[in-house]
């Protein structure tokens, strides 16, 4: 290394963060509570799942109590921990939901071992908990990683219903103020997203509602806090929309698709006035 570049090194100051959580740790606690709350075995040890269980517990306890008081952190594992059981019943039932609507899934094991969609949503529904219990960053950071892992961005703050099915999934955005309800489908490249991004529009809802049994196909974009998609809905696959739609609508785009051989084909005179 020249002495030029060794004097430019010294030069760097990095910028430190205050920040006393270890990322790792708690990216662990996200896939144990996964694996306990759907443990694939021959033989379930309760015991040990519940030995386990209260090791991750803890660890997350700690973490809470490096960026809030030990009392806060205290109340949120109790008010989390009340709700495990619920949060694990609705992610079964979720599951069910995934064998039910996909030919292609043969067993409930399938699914929690293989589905990104459904390993999202499982991370989603933890991080949710969390965020509504106001604990700072962790939330996010549980989001993030799922992002991270399978390609599926979903902001905890958003609301989601019972039985969403996120088939393929690669590339679903669903932003902070979002509303899904229950019984939707969505197929990869989905954006619930903001019309526009500016920082005063922090606490307003920027990103649309979707309500029951709607179905929104592969790379559809719908955008802003008022645009409210309407039950038993269909969005066809790259829609655009900015605006709300009635229940019952269907929205595609019209598309002059030409279709013809490559092979022993002669083009005929095509003649445009």
């Amino acid at each position: 290394m020249t002495d030029h570049l060794t004097g430019l090194i010294k030069e760097f100051q990095p910028h430190s963060f205050n920040i006393p959580l270890d990322r790792k740790e708690l990216e662990d606690v996200v896939e144990k509570l996964y694996q306990l709350m759907f443990p694939i075995s021959t033989k379930t040890d309760i015991q040990l799942i519940h030995a386990r269980l209260t090791l991750v517990g803890d660890c997350l306890l700690k973490n809470i109590s490096k960026i809030t008081s030990k009392k806060f952190a205290r109340n949120v594992m109790e008010e989390f921990f009340i709700d495990f059981p619920n949060i694990q019943h609705r992610l079964a039932e979720d599951a069910c939901c995934y064998l039910d609507n996909d030919p292609a899934a043969k067993s409930i094991e399938e699914v929690v071992l293989t589905y990104p969609g459904f390993f999202a949503l499982c991370v989603h529904r933890i991080a949710h908990k969390l965020h509504e219990l106001e604990v700072p960053l962790i939330p996010r950071l549980f989001s993030e990683y799922a992002h991270s892992k399978v390609g599926i961005d979903i902001h905890p703050g958003a609301k989601i219903g019972e039985n969403l099915f996120m088939d393929h999934a690669t590339g679903i955005v669903i932003g902070e103020t979002a509303v899904v309800g229950n019984n939707v489908k969505i197929y990869q490249g989905v954006t619930l997203g903001a019309l526009y991004l500016e920082k005063k529009l922090s606490s307003t809802k920027r990103h649309p509602t979707v309500e029951d049994n709607v179905v929104i196909y592969a790379g559809a974009t719908i955008l802003g806090g008022d645009t409210v998609i309407g039950r038993y809905s269909t969005i066809g696959g790259g829609a655009w929309l900015t605006q709300s739609v009635i229940p019952y609508s269907l929205v595609y785009n019209k598309v002059d698709v030409k279709i013809k051989t490559v092979r022993d084909f002669e083009e005929p005179n095509n003649f445009v006035i």
